[in-house]
């Protein structure tokens, strides 16, 4: 079986090496020449705990090529993933033309039965596009070819991809003919001999499923950061909250914390073309408009907080900022928090010193050296005004609090992910702020 995965950014590159991880042999295409050829020597675009090395091992395997022409190897393919990115449109609807140019060139150049698979996550509806879309370049060319069309969603988590390809909780597939599920039984077997289930499914309700677990998701952390926000005007603790509320079966622990807000490459972008897409349809979807609304409420809490200790005098005042990226193990700031503490903090005169064990060299692509980047956490906070942690990697979880202390031009912090204790830090003559908790 030859299978090609076109499009080599997170999901396309984690679903190929994954797959020559058990056998499969693939060639992947890209249209960034650059990108290929980087590849082609086991240097990943992308940064993934693990990534890296099994990209290595397969290419020296031999299981994985890498090429920048679909048509060129579109006759001898059985198999095709369309990873391509689904951006927002100017609206915040999933834009769809990079999955249609992948659809126009398969009806140009193939030459026999072949399976399409779409990996991006798009709205209810791209399959049937994507068909006719290959249907018209056939009908152009007066040849009959079967082909069949199929949805089979990602559900990775950045910083834990691996492992969630290789032991997922669910692979979903959206099929609408037996061939097509056979073909995706035989590439997903060796991932499912432990139990884990494949779920088959209508195409529609596959395509709706990735944005229904990313909007519940969503929700939940919206939720949970309006509870928060409630806890510090009544006196109540959210973390209490937060174990009370979870230890209920009907609800579980999982992403309920409180914090700065949701970012990334999936969350925002799916709960916008998710609100679209009712829209376009005439319906409403009330709940997923207002956790959009608290979500980007929540992403200014840290800076409100910092702003009131200093009695709206921020002009001047040199922050030390921890984390850049939207989570840990990743760098990616696509909607991160930071984004908007940085913008309000610049705007409000401060200077800024940050530090992130991945992700300075993407902020100085997205937002210049306009902030001091520090070679460790420690750096930042010399003679620091406040020091704001935005993202909770594992290294700042545990701090030499006599060392901030001395380090420090006034000891205060502002944790936005709650991973610090209150007391201890207070024996350290350190003020301390988080989320969800009134400090007295």
């Amino acid at each position: 079986m030859k299978i090609a995965i076109v499009g080599t950014g997170y999901v396309g590159l984690v679903t190929a090496t994954c797959l020559a991880e058990v056998g499969l042999n693939l060639i992947c295409l890209d249209v960034d020449k650059n990108k290929i050829e980087k590849l082609k020597k086991g240097i990943s675009p992308i940064y993934e705990p693990g990534l890296e090395e099994m990209l290595q091992r397969n290419i020296e395997k031999g299981r994985l090529l890498f090429s920048t022409s679909l048509a060129e190897i579109m006759p001898e393919v059985d198999v095709v993933f369309s990873a391509v990115g689904t951006p927002p449109d100017e609206d915040g609807s999933a834009d769809l033309k990079y999955v249609l140019d992948v659809a126009k060139t398969i009806g140009e150049n193939i030459k026999k039965y072949a399976l399409i698979i779409t990996k991006s996550t798009v709205p209810v509806g791209t399959a049937k596009l994507v068909r006719d879309t290959i249907q018209s370049e056939l009908d152009k060319r007066g040849v009959q070819i079967e082909f069949d069309v199929a949805s089979n969603p990602e559900f990775l988590k950045e910083g834990d991809a691996i492992s969630d390809f290789m032991k997922p909780d669910r692979i979903v597939c959206g099929v609408n003919s037996t061939k097509a599920q056979e073909i995706l039984e035989k590439i997903y077997a060796p991932f499912v001999l432990n139990g884990h289930p494949i779920i088959f499914t209508d195409i529609a309700s596959a395509e709706m499923i990735k944005y229904a677990a990313n909007a519940m998701l969503a929700t939940r952390i919206s939720f949970m950061n309006d509870m928060a926000n409630l806890c510090e005007i009544v006196g109540a603790d959210v973390n209490m909250v937060r174990k009370g509320i979870g230890s209920d079966s009907r609800i579980g622990g999982k992403f309920l914390h409180a914090g700065t807000g949701y970012g990334g490459s999936c969350l925002p972008k799916d709960v916008k073309a998710l609100i679209k897409t009712a829209d376009k349809y005439g319906y409403s979807l009330e709940v997923l408009k207002s956790v959009e609304n608290v979500n980007n409420r929540q992403k200014s809490v840290l800076f409100n907080k910092l702003n009131r200790y200093y009695q709206g005098n921020l002009k001047g005042k040199r922050i030390a900022l921890l984390g850049l990226a939207f989570k840990p193990n990743t760098d990616d700031m696509r909607e991160a928090p930071a984004l908007t503490i940085i913008e309000k903090l610049q705007e409000a005169g401060c200077s800024i010193y940050a530090y992130d064990p991945v992700a300075m060299d993407e902020s100085k692509r997205k937002i210049g050296v306009s902030v001091h980047y520090c070679k460790d956490l420690y750096e930042t906070l010399e003679n620091a005004d406040a020091m704001v942690l935005v993202t909770e990697w594992t290294e700042f979880r545990i701090l030499d609090l006599k060392r901030v202390k001395t380090l420090m031009k006034n000891a205060v912090v502002f944790d936005g992910r709650n991973i610090y204790n209150y007391q201890e830090m207070k024996t350290n003559g350190i003020d301390y702020f988080c989320i969800g908790k009134k400090i007295k």
